[in-house]
């Protein structure tokens, strides 16, 4: 039997949470104060995955430091940095040596989502070059697709008449044939998006897996960080709840110093060694670890760099000094 095979696309610049990136590279997000790209190693290991390829640009020490320290000791992981970034295409054709000869699952190391990846991997449609994973998600929804599940566009509706009346939205979670990499030039920068419209113009088969019955999100915004973060906190995400075993609201890393009188009024996460002082209120805020919150100031949906030292009341802000 095949091994099981992933990848990790980990090499986005994560411009839309600068300045917050200039601190971690996005995918060391904490989420309840864990790195999100561990939960990622988590949750592929408990589905079976034995093999996992991470690719990097932005910031890549730090991604390869932290696999090497915290991957699931059964599963073989390659680190692959790109000097020059490639692209969700060209960073898949970098890793061709290791891929191998059979599908293998891609997740974008951005996402924190509750589907069981093994069954998107066992739901490939060997037939296709892909299996995209889609859903119903307004704010992205621009895939387009038939009756039986082949993709035909993405973005402005396709003229064929066989294309479904409404577009779902791409979850950057697909199942991809080897034979897919055979489209990509090498050392190249490929939109993988790119290469999916070339082989459905040339006649190839892209399958669609269409699933509602799970939680999704990205972190591309701090609006959506922070959004994960409540819906964590609120218990509305019972599939993640055993990689999350002591969640309580507020979250409290190890160390934490709380100063009297101050108040939590939901959505609070605080990471290790954070120290608030007196009369401190927060609602809908994450702080990282090594913070100071001024005794009195007032912080509402916002979200606090490490070892920031916050003096002034705020609301709707990325605070790293």
């Amino acid at each position: 039997m095949a091994l099981k095979t992933a990848v990790i696309l980990a090499a986005g610049l994560g411009t839309r949470l600068r300045p917050l990136t200039y601190q971690i590279p996005k995918p060391l997000f904490p989420i309840l104060n864990r790195p999100l790209l561990g939960l990622l190693l988590e949750q592929l290991a408990a589905a079976g995955f034995q093999r996992l390829a991470v690719n990097t640009h932005h910031q890549g020490e730090a991604i390869q430091e932290f696999v090497a320290s915290q991957a699931p000791r059964h599963l073989k992981v390659v680190v692959r940095h790109e000097p020059q970034i490639l692209g969700t295409g060209g960073g898949l054709k970098n890793l061709a040596d290791f891929l191998g000869p059979d599908p293998f699952l891609v997740i974008n190391g951005d996402i924190v989502t509750d589907i069981e990846l093994g069954t998107v991997y066992d739901a490939h449609d060997a037939t296709a070059l892909a299996t995209l994973l889609l859903h119903d998600y307004p704010r992205f929804n621009n895939v387009w697709l038939t009756a039986d599940d082949r993709l035909v566009g993405f973005g402005p509706r396709p003229a064929a008449p066989e294309v479904l009346p409404r577009p779902l939205a791409f979850t950057g979670i697909q199942v991809v044939s080897p034979r897919l990499l055979g489209h990509m030039p090498a050392g190249k920068f490929v939109n993988i998006i790119d290469t999916y419209r070339q082989v459905i113009a040339g006649g190839e088969t892209v399958a669609a897996l269409v699933r509602q019955d799970f939680f999704w999100q990205d972190i591309g915004t701090p609006q959506d960080y922070l959004e994960i973060h409540g819906r964590l906190l609120r218990g509305a995400v019972p599939g993640l709840q055993r990689f999350f075993p002591h969640l309580a609201d507020p979250c409290l890393g190890p160390k934490v110093i709380l100063g009297r009188g101050v108040h939590c009024g939901g959505g609070v996460c605080l990471g290790a060694g954070v120290r608030v002082g007196d009369g401190v209120s927060l609602k809908n805020t994450v702080v990282w670890s090594g913070a100071e919150l001024a005794p009195g100031i007032s912080l509402e949906d916002c979200l606090v760099g490490y070892n920031a030292r916050v003096q002034e009341s705020a609301r709707g802000r990325c605070l790293l000094s």
